[in-house]
């Protein structure tokens, strides 16, 4: 039975995992055929957000690695605990944590740095030749793992677009329900919430990108 990775990077669309997101990649990773594991950075995530009012709740402060554990129904590991000779590939959801916790593009934009564990973590992946899929705002990591040429998406937002190139990436206009792939560097990515209007369409692009990934697998 193939194994998946998936990188979690908190709980709320807001300020961590998207989780319609995060919830559909489980699902389509088992009804593959597949198994996953869940795991994520313990580090503080950047800030908390109330849901309800969109406002930053500036006394509270919360635990990446502890806020996606509610994702994952308490099955999680942090990514210091990965051995990557039990997985065959890698698949991170999106939501503004991956933009804020994983990595700070939401501050910094094309200059922005991963969180070194992170980086660490997804580098295995790509040091060892495993697919990987990038899921809405995630993909703006592609560049600094694969380096220049590398194809993604983020869907069709101008300015995200110009900093995944910016980074040296090859970035590719993409609907929704498409996938982009990039055989070479075994990347595959889709927009999902980034263009996404309803559970139904981020499904159609994340079923899609499971099961090219998994098929990406050797």
């Amino acid at each position: 039975m193939k194994k998946v990775a998936v990188l979690l990077s908190g709980s709320g669309v807001f300020d961590g995992t998207e989780l319609h997101e995060s919830v559909l990649t489980l699902l389509e990773v088992a009804r593959a055929g597949a198994c996953y594991q869940c795991f994520a950075p313990d580090i503080t995530q950047l800030h908390v957000v109330n849901h309800l009012t969109g406002e930053v709740d500036e006394t509270d402060s919360r635990n990446v690695l502890v806020e996606s554990a509610r994702v994952a129904r308490g099955d999680i590991k942090p990514v210091t605990d990965l051995v990557i000779g039990e997985f065959d590939a890698l698949i991170i959801p999106g939501g503004f944590g991956a933009a804020k916790n994983l990595c700070n593009f939401a501050l910094a934009g094309a200059e922005h740095v991963i969180d070194p564990s992170v980086k660490q973590f997804i580098s295995q992946f790509t040091q060892a030749k495993k697919p990987v899929g990038f899921i809405c705002i995630s993909p703006i990591m592609i560049p600094q793992f694969y380096g220049a040429g590398v194809k993604g998406t983020i869907g069709s937002d101008s300015n995200t677009a110009a900093a995944f190139e910016l980074q040296g990436g090859c970035h590719q206009v993409a609907a929704v329900d498409d996938i982009v792939i990039d055989e070479v560097n075994k990347v595959v990515s889709t927009p999902a919430y980034m263009l996404a209007g309803s559970i139904i369409e981020a499904h159609k692009g994340i079923e899609k990108l499971v099961r090219q990934v998994l098929l990406m697998v050797e």
